[in-house]
Order: structure tokens, then sequence, then C-alpha cells
């Protein structure tokens, strides 16, 4: 694929924003574990498990007047973060930094981050789709970030990311490891989220362009 970003060489940079933009710059997507400090993980996963499961609700799918909650194509369940517990606090900051330091070297504009809590039941998907359109939508790099110790292969719910909208087979086929984090261009690559035999959950995320 071809991807036209250019790098800044003269800014100082953690160690892993530095992976992550270098990734990001050469290929489009960047794949780390053990991604955030152990203890920012650790507290992110026992907030999220206080949360009450009447919390999070069925997200849509479509666009403005368009959206409508269809489980035949996304069966998860969200909860958007909105800062006010420490561990949200902690992770959306987190996020700020990432967001600064790939403006500083790859000149994307990025602007806002927003996040939710997603929970995949047992059995729960989204199927193939794509974060933006071309052309039609201001999120720009998407970040997923899981939260589930002690998975195992067997327990499923993948992300399966394709190379582009004609690709049949996945390129990256990503299990859901607790402090795992997967962040890509938005509108390059479909993926979809495949069915878990329990309960699965992550942080699904977007840097924007713009406000809204």
């Amino acid at each position: 694929m071809n991807i036209h970003l250019m790098l800044c060489c003269n800014m100082l940079t953690p160690p892993i924003f530095e992976h992550i933009t270098q990734a990001i710059a050469q290929n489009g997507y960047c794949i780390i574990d053990n991604a955030l400090p152990a203890n920012t993980a650790q507290a992110l996963h026992q907030h999220m498990s206080n949360i009450p499961a009447k919390d999070f609700k069925g997200m849509g799918v479509g666009r403005a007047n368009e959206l409508h909650v269809d489980q035949t194509y996304r069966s998860d369940t969200s909860l958007w973060l909105d800062g006010i517990h420490t561990a949200e606090q902690n992770y959306l900051q987190w996020m700020e930094q990432l967001r600064l330091a790939i403006n500083q070297r790859l000149f994307l504009g990025l602007f806002t981050y927003e996040a939710h809590f997603a929970h995949y039941a047992p059995q729960s998907f989204y199927k193939r789709h794509t974060d933006a359109f071309q052309g039609l939508s201001n999120r720009k790099l998407t970040t997923v970030y899981y939260l589930n110790p002690n998975w195992a292969t067997d327990d499923g719910g993948e992300l399966a990311m394709y190379a582009d909208e004609k690709s049949s087979n996945a390129f990256q086929t990503v299990a859901p490891q607790m402090n795992r984090l997967v962040v890509f261009l938005s509108e390059s690559f479909p993926h979809e989220v495949l069915p878990a035999h329990k309960d699965r959950y992550s942080i699904a995320g977007w840097f924007k362009l713009g406000k809204h």
C-alpha cells in the first residue's frame, strides 16, 4: 500500500511512541504488547470490571440520520469514556501524549481523541467494516486497546485486519490479550471482530481531525 507520511526526525519522543510512529509511517498500522505501564493497565481493568452491565449500550451502524442498531451486523455493547475516573484520565492522558508525538513526527493534524469501552459477550461479533469512509469522515487513526487477562488461543475474539476492500483473507489476526494496543489508519484497513467464547473487553478509540 502507498502511504505518504513525512517523518520529522528532530523531535525527542519516548521509545514506545517512536515505535508506533515509525510503524504507522512504514506500514500504516502498529501492534504492540505491554503498551501501557502495568499499573495503568491494571487500574483500567479493575475500573472496567466495576462498571455495571446495564451501563453498556448497543452501538449503532450507519451515518447521521441513517444510524441504527443492527445486531446482525454488530452485537457488542459500549460505554463512552468521560474522563471522570482516575483510570480513564490516565488512559486519555497517555493517548494525548501519543497524539502529540504522532503530530510532531507524521504531521497528521490529529485534533481530538474519543474512546469507549467495548464489551463482546460470548458469541458477539462485529462484521467487516471500515472506521472511516474515504473523504467523508474526520476519523484518521483508530486505536484498539485490550483488557483481557489470561486470554487463550481457543478463546477466539480476534481482530481480523484486511489490506483493502478487495482482500478476502486477513493479513493480520490479532488476539485481544491484556495490555495489547493496535493502532491503524482508519481509512486504510477494513477489519472485523470474530466471535469470542467468553466475555471480551477493549477500549476502541479514534484520533480525529476536527472537534466533531
